[in-house]
């Protein structure tokens, strides 16, 4: 079998030549490749529709699928890359995985940018910036670090309607800890479970959440655990939506360690490792840290590793 690389042609047309659109697959929040949470990356996204960027997100298949906007690089210096993202349902404002998957890439590609030590993205909620530390040669991809906007808190929710709305019992909550709707970008109702045991039967039925989520103040759940001391972690996660089960939530991870150090869970300025993916056979490792004075929560930071895994070409007519 030959190794050489395989050239890609675009499919003939009668009519006229397609619109041929490059796109990079990355593994984000991986430890080594096949790891963590997928990313497509559309990396000259110019000519397309927000209905092209919808159809293109839908064929992907993955939780979330970016679309770079290049600008003359004096705006992109003052304002950052211009970045879309949508999953196969709807564009976000905000999410964590794509941010950092994204900036990744940038960093290692970006004709301007290549190896600069801040890459700032210019998202829906405004500019993200991502810090990178110089990989060594034994490294797989790159470590970056995002800041995320400071938290906001919202509602307490009432265990009893929660834990129906989870397919849960209200023994399955921890029965210390509050549920409540935090964001950085994105509204979690950050969910505490009693257990590991709990966590690993999770299967949230999604008509009941979407009806729940509808008539609250949060977006998504986002539930956590203590993880198991031989793990690594320090807090276990899963996060199931609409598109089923995501591997790694850095928005929801942000305001997951916001929650943690506003409830006394949490050091403050301490990093914290989270892990998610794990049933699902997609481990991920979140590096995650906030500060906190008096009640402000503020410097939220999540990081962790980006690594590509496949490039490849679209054509559209």
């Amino acid at each position: 079998m030959s190794n050489q690389p395989v050239t890609l042609h675009p499919p003939s047309s009668p009519s006229a030549s397609p619109r041929v659109f490059d796109y990079a697959l990355v593994d984000v929040f991986a430890e080594s490749s096949l790891q963590g949470n997928q990313l497509a990356i559309f990396s000259d996204a110019r000519g397309l529709s927000d209905e092209e960027m919808q159809a293109l997100a839908r064929e992907m298949k993955l939780s979330e699928t970016t679309f770079i906007l290049p600008r003359a690089p004096e705006v992109e210096r003052e304002r950052g890359v211009q970045v879309r993202i949508f999953t196969v349902a709807e564009e976000l404002q905000f999410a964590g995985h794509p941010t950092l998957g994204t900036a990744s890439w940038l960093y290692q590609n970006h004709a301007t940018l290549p190896d600069a030590e801040q890459v700032t993205l210019d998202l829906r909620v405004g500019p993200i910036p991502v810090r990178f530390r110089a990989p060594t040669p034994a490294e797989q991809g790159v470590f970056g670090t995002m800041k995320q906007n400071d938290p906001t808190f919202g509602d307490i929710h009432d265990r009893v309607t929660l834990a129906d709305a989870l397919g849960l019992s209200i023994d399955d909550l921890d029965p210390d800890l509050p549920a409540q709707t935090v964001s950085t970008g994105m509204a979690f109702c950050i969910v505490p479970l009693k257990s590991l045991a709990v966590a690993a039967r999770l299967e949230i039925p999604q008509q009941k959440a979407r009806t729940y989520l509808e008539r609250s103040d949060a977006k998504f759940f986002h539930c956590i655990t203590r993880a198991s001391a031989s793990s690594g972690a320090d807090w276990h996660a899963r996060m199931q939506f609409y598109n089923g089960e995501d591997p790694a939530t850095g928005s929801a991870s942000g305001c997951t360690i916001a929650y943690l150090v506003r409830h006394g869970l949490a050091a403050s300025g301490k990093p914290i490792v989270i892990e998610q993916g794990i049933e699902m056979l997609r481990p991920s490792r979140i590096h995650v840290s906030a500060t906190i004075a008096g009640e402000t929560v503020s410097e939220v930071f999540v990081g962790g590793r980006t690594i590509p895994v496949a490039m490849g070409r679209l054509f559209l007519p």
